[in-house]
C-alpha cells in the first residue's frame, strides 16, 4: 500500500547512464539511514533524507563524478530552468558571456564522431597503402586517432571507475573489448566498435531525453502565473503567493493556476489535462474549477479555495513523479541481475579466450581472444537497464493523461494481476448527489415537521445525505438551537434541538435506541426520524447511478477480472437493486466501516495464489479499506483527501470506467516491458552463441547491441502514446435489472 517516508526529492544532473543510476541507488541503500533512497534515471530525480545530502553527494561523486544534486522548486524544476521558463532576466554575472560562447556538448560529440567516422572511412578505403608504410605508422596513425576521438571518454570513464572499485560495467566491457582488438591488430574493428558505441549512446541519449520530455508534456500542468484581483486592479504574481479567499482572474486560453470557485463570468473549460475527458465543461457562478484546467472562452473570476501546494495540479505533479520511487518487481529483478550479470559474462569470456587454446588441438590464442571480445561487446545490459524503468514511467505518464494517477510502477504491475474488485456504492457506483423523493409522517406528525426536525438534527453534518435533507427543507436552520450532536458512522445523528432529542438515521439506530416503529423494510435509502423516543416518520432519499457504472463492470470482466463485489452501508433492498442494474456478482449490505475492512480481509483470504484484490471507494470512511486491500483505487474529483492519500490509484474524473482503463494501461505497459526483455535476451543469446562459435564479427556484435538498446528504448516510449481508452460502447453490458422488493 501507499507508504510515506521522510525523504526529500532533488534533481540529479549529469546522470546519463541508467546502470550508473542503479549503482548509485544500490550504494546509497547500503548506508545507514538510506533504506528508502531511490534514484530514477527516467525522471532524473533522487529521493534521499534531507539531512544526509552531503553523504549522498560523496557517494555520487565516487560513482559518477559528473553527476550532481540540485534543488527543485515546487514545479519540479531547477532554479535556472524555472527562471528560463518565466523568461526572467536579471543581472548577468561575470561568467555569463563565457557561458554563452561555450560550444554545446552535443555539438562537440557530433564533431568527434564525424571526424572519427571520416578517418575510419579513410583507413578502410586506403588500408593496404597505409599498412605498407614503415612500421605501419600510417595505419596506426589514422585508426588510433579515430579511436582516441570516440574512445577516450569511454577509456577515461572506465579508468576512473576501476580506481573507485567499480570494475565491471559497460565502459569496462567496451574498453577491454576494443583494447583487445587493437592488441590482436584488428584496428578497424576496434575503432568501429567505439564509433558505433558512441553513435548509439548519442542516439540513445536523445531518445531517452525525448521520452522524458514527452512524458513531462503529458503532465505539463505548471501554471506560469496567477492574475490576482485586488482593489479594482490586477497583477500577475507567482501562484504560491496567492492566499485562500483571494480573487483571481483567468482569461480565455489561459491555464487555471489554483483550485477555486467561480464568482463571476461563464466559460467552457478544457479538463483533459486532469481528467482525460475531451468534452469541454461548462462553468459559471458557484462551480468548482481546478488548477490545470484550461479556460476555453470567456473571462472568469474565481475565489481561491486552496493554496497552490494543496491544489490539484501540485498534487498530480507530486504523485506522478513520486511514482518513480516505487519500482515494479520486474525493475527490481533487472537491477539485481545487472549487478551480477557483467562479472559472470567477463568470466565466461575469459574462459573462452584462454581455455580452448590450452585444451583444443589447433586452437590459436588470437582466434579465441577475438571470439571472447565479440562476446564482451554484445553482453552490455544497457537495453534492459534503460528501457524497463522507462517503459513503466511511460505507462504512468500515459495513465495520468487519461485521468488516472498511478502512484508507482509496483501498483501498475499489480493491476495486471487483479482477480477481484470490491467497490463501494455511494459516490463510486452512484453519483453521491442525494435528493429527497418523499417524506412519510407517522404518529400524528406531518411531512413538514418531519423534514424540519431532520434538517435541524443534521445541521452540523457534512454527509451528502444530511446536505440533501437540508436542501429539501429549503430554509436556513438555526444551528445555535442544535446542541449535544453525536454523529455515528453507520447509524446516523443524535441531536438536541431546543428541548427535544432528535434521532435521524438508519433502521439500525431506531432498534438500538428502542424506538418502536413498523417501517423496517422500506425500499430505498431511508432516514428514520424519532422525537423524544417517538417514531415521527421517515424520509426516502434517492442517489442516481453513474451512467458508466454498468459498462465499467462489464469492462472489468472483459479484461479478466473474475469477480466484482459491492460493499455498502445502505439497506439490503437498495444494494440488491444496484447490483442487479450494474451486473455486480455479489454484494454485502448494511455494513459499518469496520465491517467493510473485515469483509475485504475475508474475501482476500480466499483469492487464488498470486492474485490481487482491489477496492474502489471515495469517502473518508473508505480510507481504512483502501489501505487494507492489495490495491486501493480512489475517486479523485469528489473523493475525500483521506481516501486519495490512502489509495494507490486515483481516478481524477470519478468515472468508474477509469478502473477498466487502469487495467488496460497496466497490461499494455507490461506487454511492452516483456517485449523489451524478450528482445534483449533473444538478441544477446543469439549473438553470444554466434560469437562463441566464431560466426559473428565484432562489427555485427556492436550493431546488434546498440540496435537492441535503441529498439528497446523506442519501444518503451510507446507506453504513453498507444491508445487504450475504453468507452461504454466498447464493452458489453449484458445486464438485466432486478425487480425491487415491495
Amino acid at each position: 500500500m501507499s507508504d510515506t517516508t521522510e525523504l526529500k526529492k532533488y534533481r540529479i544532473e549529469g546522470l546519463d547512464c541508467a546502470n550508473c543510476a542503479n549503482e548509485i541507488e544500490v550504494a546509497l541503500r547500503r548506508i545507514d539511514g538510506f533504506d528508502g533512497a531511490t534514484v530514477s534515471f527516467s525522471t532524473g530525480t533522487i529521493l534521499i533524507p534531507e539531512d544526509r545530502r552531503a553523504t549522498a553527494e560523496e557517494t555520487i561523486a565516487r560513482i559518477e563524478p559528473g553527476a550532481r544534486i540540485v534543488e527543485r522548486d515546487r514545479f519540479g524544476r531547477t532554479a535556472g530552468s524555472a527562471a528560463a521558463d518565466r523568461g526572467a532576466t536579471g543581472p548577468e554575472g561575470p561568467g555569463h558571456e563565457a557561458d554563452a560562447r561555450r560550444i554545446p556538448e552535443s555539438v562537440v560529440r557530433i564533431g568527434r564522431i564525424a571526424i572519427a567516422l571520416a578517418l575510419t572511412v579513410v583507413g578502410v578505403v586506403y588500408h593496404d597503402a597505409l599498412h605498407e608504410t614503415p612500421l605501419r605508422l600510417g595505419e596506426y596513425a589514422v585508426f588510433l586517432v579515430a579511436y582516441a576521438l570516440v574512445g577516450w571518454p569511454v577509456l577515461a570513464g572506465a579508468a576512473r571507475n576501476i580506481v573507485r572499485g567499480r570494475v565491471f560495467d559497460e565502459l569496462f566491457l567496451m574498453s577491454i573489448a576494443t583494447l583487445g582488438a587493437i592488441a590482436i591488430h584488428e584496428l578497424a574493428e576496434a575503432v568501429a566498435v567505439m564509433l558505433f558505441y558512441s553513435v548509439g549512446e548519442y542516439v540513445q541519449d536523445r531518445a531517452v531525453g525525448r521520452s522524458r520530455r514527452s512524458i513531462s508534456a503529458l503532465m505539463d500542468l505548471r501554471p506560469d502565473f496567477a492574475r490576482r484581483v485586488a482593489d479594482g486592479t490586477t497583477e500577475e504574481i507567482e501562484p504560491e503567493s496567492v492566499e485562500i479567499d483571494d480573487t483571481i482572474e483567468v482569461r480565455a486560453g489561459e491555464r487555471v493556476p489554483l483550485d477555486g470557485e467561480v464568482v463571476r463570468g461563464e466559460s467552457f473549460v478544457d479538463t483533459s489535462a486532469l481528467t482525460g475527458e475531451s468534452v469541454p465543461r461548462s462553468v459559471g457562478d458557484g462551480d468548482t474549477v481546478l488548477a490545470g484546467f484550461v479556460n476555453g472562452s470567456g473571462t472568469i473570476r474565481m475565489r481561491v479555495t486552496r493554496r497552490f501546494e494543496e491544489s490539484s495540479v501540485s498534487r498530480i505533479l507530486e504523485l506522478v513523479e513520486d511514482a518513480a520511487a516505487r519500482k515494479a518487481p520486474t525493475e527490481k529483478f533487472i537491477s539485481r541481475l545487472a549487478a551480477v550479470y557483467t562479472p559472470i559474462v567477463v568470466g565466461i569470456a575469459a574462459a573462452i579466450a584462454f581455455v580452448p587454446p590450452l585444451v583444443v588441438p589447433g586452437a590459436t590464442l588470437g582466434e579465441w581472444v577475438y571470439r571472447a571480445l565479440v562476446m564482451l561487446v554484445i553482453s552490455c545490459p544497457c537495453a534492459l537497464v534503460i528501457s524497463i524503468p522507462l517503459g513503466y514511467f511511460g505507462g504512468i505518464g500515459g495513465a495520468s493523461r487519461n485521468g488516472v494517477l498511478v502512484k508507482g510502477a509496483n501498483y501498475l504491475d499489480a493491476l495486471t494481476d487483479l482477480h477481484t474488485v470490491v467497490v463501494d456504492k455511494t459516490g463510486t457506483l452512484t453519483r453521491g448527489s442525494f435528493s429527497v423523493v418523499r417524506t412519510v409522517p407517522r404518529n400524528g406528525y406531518d411531512e413538514s415537521t418531519v423534514l424540519r426536525l431532520a434538517a435541524a438534527a443534521e445541521a452540523h453534518s457534512t454527509h451528502p445525505i444530511a446536505r440533501s435533507i437540508r436542501a429539501a427543507w429549503g430554509s436556513e436552520v438555526d444551528a445555535e438551537t442544535v446542541t449535544d450532536v453525536r454523529e455515528e458512522k453507520g447509524f446516523g445523528v443524535v441531536s438536541r434541538v431546543g428541548s427535544q432529542t432528535i434521532l435521524a438515521g438508519s433502521d439500525r439506530l431506531m432498534h438500538r435506541e428502542g424506538v418502536e416503529h413498523t417501517d423496517c423494510s422500506v425500499e430505498g435509502t431511508v432516514v428514520h426520524v424519532a422525537v423524544d423516543g417517538t417514531f415521527a416518520g421517515f424520509i426516502v432519499i434517492d442517489d442516481e447511478l453513474k451512467p458508466d457504472a454498468a459498462s465499467a463492470v462489464g469492462a472489468m470482466k472483459a479484461l479478466g477480472v473474475e469477480r466484482v463485489v459491492m460493499l455498502t452501508g445502505d439497506n439490503e433492498s437498495i444494494a440488491r437493486r444496484t447490483a442487479g442494474e450494474t451486473g455486480i456478482d455479489s454484494y454485502y449490505a448494511e455494513l459499518l466501516p469496520e465491517e467493510k475492512v473485515a469483509k475485504v480481509e475475508e474475501i482476500a483470504a480466499n483469492l487464488p495464489p498470486g492474485k490481487r484484490l482491489a477496492f474502489v471507494g471515495d469517502g473518508i470512511n473508505d480510507a481504512p479499506v483502501l489501505m487494507r486491500s492489495d490495491l486501493g483505487i480512489a475517486m479523485g474529483a469528489l473523493g475525500s483527501d483521506a481516501a486519495i492519500e490512502a489509495a494507490d490509484v486515483v481516478l481524477m474524473d470519478d468515472r468508474m470506467s477509469g478502473v477498466g482503463d487502469s487495467i488496460a494501461i497496466a497490461r499494455h505497459t507490461r506487454s511492452v516491458v516483456i517485449q523489451n526483455i524478450m528482445l534483449a535476451l533473444l538478441v544477446k543469446a543469439v549473438f553470444l552463441t554466434l560469437g562463441a562459435f566464431g560466426v559473428a564479427t565484432m562489427w555485427e556484435a556492436v550493431i546488434a547491441d546498440m540496435g537492441t538498446s535503441l529498439l528497446a528504448v523506442l519501444n518503451a516510449t510507446r507506453t504513453p502514446s498507444v491508445g487504450w481508452k475504453h468507452t461504454a460502447s466498447d464493452m458489453p453490458s449484458p445486464f438485466t435489472s432486478a425487480s425491487c422488493r415491495g
